[in-house]
């Protein structure tokens, strides 16, 4: 029987000190800056190695790449790089498959936070070949899963409450994302909408802490121009956008749910489709030779590989209005859904953020263009379409409403397109969610029965304490005086609940309902008498790790270390946890 009587600021576990926290962000932030700027060298690196044979760290993902010096073998280098990724994730680490953020939801919500550092360098090279060898999947996945690793990594040297080892974790993915992309200001959203258990000062800021220090590591190796530097977006610092475009942004934003949908369900249909073909490699090997035969037909055919790598190159064509046929943008967009689907789909590394920014910016474009085709009337400028859908695709597929809106702003300087950016972010996001209420990355673990809670929610019940919980109608008897206890019964004096005292001490508790079963039974057999102290300012958070580290569903309330029934001011059962949810749940939407 637990009778320790917790005071309001000591807990079961040892905390960590903020200045120590804080240590650690701005540590997290420099190594994860550096490892954005290493992992970027090493896709480029794997890039030139598979298709021009050239040991190189230079690569510019704002051009096409140049044709292979392979010609027609190029077509085998994507399943080269298959057979390398599956053996070093089916040796080394399983959980580097994928995109990355499904399984380091995973490791927050139902593994304590804890990730294996062998997973930081497996991801990272799985990653870097898979997108090298013209995969085509993005870098976000694998750097909040890298980040994500190094973290983990971190906390395992100074012990810590698994909540401290999640913000720093949280601060690791933020940062990744912020160095990657030259987004800070994406990586705190990011961190906020979809890795932060509970957001509060002390989270957002240690997550900021390492944003910043990790950005500062990046622009200096990296500079300060954005992802999509491209001039003629420039034109639209100048002009605002028209009402009319504003309105045609609301049937876009729900084309675009639609497409985001189609997307989610593409992939993990394609999953399941692989998924019976038993060898892993004969999988993975399949579905990037009908890759690198995609890839090797568009460079025939049309000059560039379009579909392959993270495809920034075709986003800078059509926000610079170098591809105006709209039946081709069409052709494009349905080339990297497959192409996408292949990819992940037979086992690929990598994430689906950049795919997600290809289909949202040549939906936008080819969608301007049919208006201007169906309605010669209507001149409407592709670059705000391709822009708002590049965000709205995020927003819809990932559920990160607010990290899409940030992260395509930063990312392409489009300020003053914030408007058509929100307002098809937010439809494609509803319309999404009720065609299907899982996200691109909750519904990996739906499928595997393990449920992650999406978007922000009201952090109403953390504020409470004991003191607002417990239940105050209580009454002490001793145990000689059960029988009369038993016998007597006066409804205007009952109480929920009854503590049972014997030589001056709690000896258990009893609750008025089960009074009439006491007549035929013996009452020491229906004495609760499992439970622990706690004082009355202990929290939420505190009161459930309590419950759960001591598998108790019984608390005694009180405010001295005096644990006797004369300092008792309330009792706290599972009865009194699910009426305060109650309560709170009805200010959640």
């Amino acid at each position: 029987m637990e009778t320790v009587l917790n005071p309001p600021n000591i807990h079961e576990e040892q905390e960590v000190h903020i200045t120590w926290m804080i240590s650690l962000a701005m540590a997290i932030g420099i190594v994860a800056g550096g490892t954005s700027i290493l992992f970027r060298g090493l896709i480029a690196l794997c890039h030139n190695v598979l298709f021009n044979g050239q040991f190189s760290f230079a690569f510019n993902t704002a051009a096409h790449a140049a044709p292979s010096i392979w010609g027609m073998g190029i077509i085998f280098a994507p399943v080269l790089g298959a057979i390398i990724v599956t053996w070093l994730t089916r040796n080394f680490a399983p959980e580097a498959t994928g995109g990355g953020i499904p399984e380091v939801m995973y490791a927050i919500y139902h593994n304590k936070g804890r990730i294996r550092p062998i997973v930081a360098i497996i991801k990272a090279l799985a990653s870097a070949i898979s997108i090298g060898s013209g995969g085509s999947v993005g870098r976000e996945g694998p750097i909040v899963h890298i980040g994500a690793a190094i973290s983990a990594t971190f906390s395992r040297f100074i012990k810590m409450p698994s909540r401290q080892r999640i913000i720093l974790i949280a601060a690791g993915t933020a940062a990744g994302i912020a160095a990657t992309f030259n987004a800070p200001i994406g990586g705190l959203a990011f961190a906020v909408e979809l890795m932060l258990v509970s957001i509060s000062a002390v989270s957002v800021t240690l997550v900021a802490i390492a944003t910043v220090t990790a950005t500062i590591v990046g622009r200096y190796v990296l500079g300060f121009a954005p992802t999509f530097n491209v001039p003629s977006i420039i034109f639209t610092y100048h002009h605002s956008i028209h009402f009319t475009i504003l309105l045609l942004m609301i049937p876009f934003g729900i084309l675009l749910g639609l497409l985001a949908s189609l997307f989610i369900r593409a992939i993990y249909w394609a999953e399941d489709r692989f998924a019976a073909i038993n060898n892993v490699y004969l999988r993975h090997m399949l579905g990037m030779l009908i890759l690198g035969i995609l890839i090797y037909a568009f460079l025939h055919f049309t000059g560039h590989y379009y579909i392959e790598g993270i495809g920034y190159a075709t986003i800078i064509d059509i926000l610079r209005n170098t591809l105006t046929n709209p039946w081709f943008i069409l052709l494009l967009l349905s080339a990297k859904l497959l192409a996408t689907c292949l990819t992940l789909g037979s086992g690929a590394s990598g994430g689906y953020f950049s795919p997600t920014l290809y289909l949202g910016a040549t939906f936008g474009a080819a969608f301007a263009y049919l208006l201007h085709f169906i309605e010669p009337s209507i001149t409407a400028n592709p670059i705000p379409f391709a822009i708002a859908g590049m965000a709205a695709m995020v927003s819809g597929s990932t559920g990160a409403i607010i990290t899409a809106i940030t992260m395509t702003v930063e990312q392409t300087h489009g300020y003053n397109m914030i408007l058509p950016i929100m307002l098809t972010s937010s439809i494609a996001y509803v319309v999404r969610i009720k065609l299907m209420p899982e996200s691109i990355y909750t519904l990996k673990l739906f499928r595997r029965g393990k449920s992650i809670p999406q978007g922000l929610q009201a952090a109403i019940a953390p504020n409470l304490r004991a003191k607002n919980i417990m239940e105050a109608n209580f009454q002490v008897v001793s145990i000689n005086e059960l029988a009369n206890w038993i016998n007597s019964h006066d409804p205007d004096k009952t109480s929920v609940y009854t503590v049972v005292v014997e030589d001056g001490e709690i000896a258990g508790m009893i609750h008025e309902e089960l009074r009439y079963l006491m007549i035929d039974i013996d009452p020491h057999k229906l004495l609760h008498q499992s439970f622990a102290f706690i004082h009355s300012n202990t929290s939420w958070a505190n009161i459930l790790r309590k419950m759960q580290r001591h598998d108790i569903d019984l608390l005694l309330v009180a405010n001295t270390n005096d644990a006797s029934a004369k300092h008792l001011l309330g009792i706290i059962t599972k009865k009194e946890i699910i009426a305060t949810a109650k309560q709170t749940a009805e200010l959640l939407l």
